[in-house]
């Protein structure tokens, strides 16, 4: 008998052919447990970085923000996908608003959430993210595939502290908590000379 190799999608063994769908459903009916085993150990060095800067203004009577200027750069390596990369990075951004600006769980005495639906828990629409500029540094990765290194949601790590940098700056004030609503900065702030 012939050793088993792996081929695209299948399993095959001299003129015997097993598709990987068909296998792994076999498998499951015989009561076997599949698990897969790591092939990759990638350095930590594979990490994207991500900065950003923001300029905002303050109403000082209505505790109410306007972003003023979004800016944010991304080392992900080679940019294999640039549509696709600003797409994340967006989302990200707009996440990290929402975690700055409006999304607050509230929950009662006993620990039930009071605001567990989109009704009251203000996630930001589109027409509440400002726009962003995007920039991608142009470097490559030796570790990672084809030079580049991970992306997903990790531009959503310096959009609260930036905006969190910005309000001091623009007030004087280091707010302790996220979210920064209307009637907290408004709070903070009427006792402010």
């Amino acid at each position: 008998s012939s050793a088993w190799r792996l081929e695209h999608v299948s399993v095959v063994s001299g003129n015997n052919r097993i598709s990987l769908v068909d296998l792994h459903a076999a498998g499951i009916k015989a009561g076997h447990r599949f698990e897969a085993k790591r092939k990759a150990y990638l350095s930590p060095r594979t990490v994207a970085f991500n900065v950003h800067g923001i300029r905002l203004a303050v109403h000082r009577m209505t505790g109410e923000i306007r972003i003023l200027q979004s800016v944010h750069a991304a080392d992900i390596g080679r940019l294999i996908n640039p549509m696709q990369c600003r797409g994340q990075i967006d989302g990200a951004v707009a996440m990290g608003f929402g975690w700055a600006l409006t999304e607050n769980m509230v929950y009662d005495a006993g620990g039930k959430m009071v605001n567990p639906s989109l009704r009251n828990y203000r996630i930001p629409a589109i027409a509440d993210v400002p726009h962003t500029d995007v920039f991608f540094a142009d470097t490559y990765d030796t570790i990672g595939p084809l030079g580049a290194k991970s992306q997903g949601e990790c531009a959503i790590n310096p959009v609260a502290p930036a905006v969190a940098n910005a309000l001091a700056k623009a007030t004087g004030v280091r707010f302790p908590s996220l979210p920064f609503t209307p009637d907290r900065i408004f709070a903070k702030l009427a006792f402010q000379p």
